[in-house]
Formats: structure tokens, C-alpha cells, sequence
């Protein structure tokens, strides 16, 4: 759920994170990897805190009639979003957590694995779109935050109007 491009040019939200200065781009895709909803945090930010802002941005649309659906039914992500609080904050919104455990190297296995298997290919593809297709995205020269978050919708944009004209 998280892409890492350096701040070149630093500015707002520009920190220093594990992989060294930059921000952290949080975008939530829907199963065939179409971006539905995108954040910006500095890169030493908590990614954990931003799985229910980006699940509030959302609204499903469905041809039916009546209010539009506000929430998904299953939310796979990676390690980094792991926690106990948004495990049961999801399941008291009825969205079923597909989030591997963390596991911590000084812990025994014991017992038979468990294996969970999340599928990450949809959420890297959605990140090789932006990197591959919208290379303004890749380093952030922008020094306000505002004008980075707009490119990330515009990109947003033209992979929905790309995906809609080739299907429909």
C-alpha cells in the first residue's frame, strides 16, 4: 500500500525514513489493481494510521438505487499495516482483515505454519502504472504538498478514463 519516492527538492512533508528522504505515497486499489483512493505521508510516518482515512475516502458506486456503498469486504495489505487496533477497527466496520502477521525473529515457530497467502500482485501494479506511466511521480520535485497530491489524482484520473475507454 505504500511507494517511496525520494524528495529531491524537500519541502513539506519531506522526512527521513528507512530508505533514506522522501514521502510515502498510501493508495487503496480495488481487485484488478485500479487505484481507488491516494495519500501522502512523510517517510518516517506510522503507515498504520492511514488504512481508515483511506477506507473513508472511498464510496462504491453500484447501478442500484439507494445511498452508494461506503465500504469493501475484504482489505489485503502487506506487514507494515499489522496491529491489533485496525484488525478490530476493520471487523467492527464488517471488512474482513487479510493482513499477514509480523513476525518477529526472536520468537520460536511452534506448531504446524500457517500459511496466508495476500495477494500483492494487484497493489504493485497499480505502483508499476505510476512508475512506468507517470514518471513525474517516481521523484518528488515539488515542494508543496498540494501540488504532488494533485499529480497522484491526475495519474488516478488517467488510469480510470484509460481502463474505461479500453473496455467500454
Amino acid at each position: 500500500m505504500a511507494l517511496f519516492p525520494p524528495g529531491k527538492a524537500g519541502g513539506e512533508d519531506v522526512a527521513y525514513g528507512g530508505k533514506g528522504k522522501g514521502v510515502l505515497i498510501h493508495t487503496l486499489t480495488e481487485g484488478n489493481g485500479m487505484p481507488l483512493a491516494n495519500c501522502t505521508t512523510p517517510a518516517n510516518g506510522n503507515e498504520t494510521e492511514q488504512v481508515l482515512p483511506l477506507l473513508d475516502k472511498v464510496k462504491l458506486k453500484t447501478l442500484k438505487p439507494g445511498r452508494p456503498r461506503k465500504r469493501v469486504k475484504v482489505l489485503a495489505t502487506d506487514k507494515g499495516y499489522d496491529s491489533k487496533d485496525k484488525r478490530a477497527a476493520l471487523r467492527k466496520r464488517g471488512i474482513r482483515p487479510q493482513i499477514p502477521k509480523r513476525v518477529w525473529k526472536t520468537k520460536k515457530n511452534r506448531g504446524r505454519p500457517i500459511k496466508i497467502s495476500v495477494p500483492r500482485f494487484q497493489q504493485e501494479r497499480c505502483f508499476a502504472w505510476y512508475q512506468r506511466k507517470y514518471r513525474r511521480l517516481v521523484v518528488r520535485w515539488e515542494r508543496q504538498t498540494v501540488y504532488f497530491d494533485s499529480f497522484i489524482d491526475l495519474a488516478t484520473i488517467h488510469i480510470w478514463i484509460q481502463r474505461i475507454l479500453l473496455v467500454g
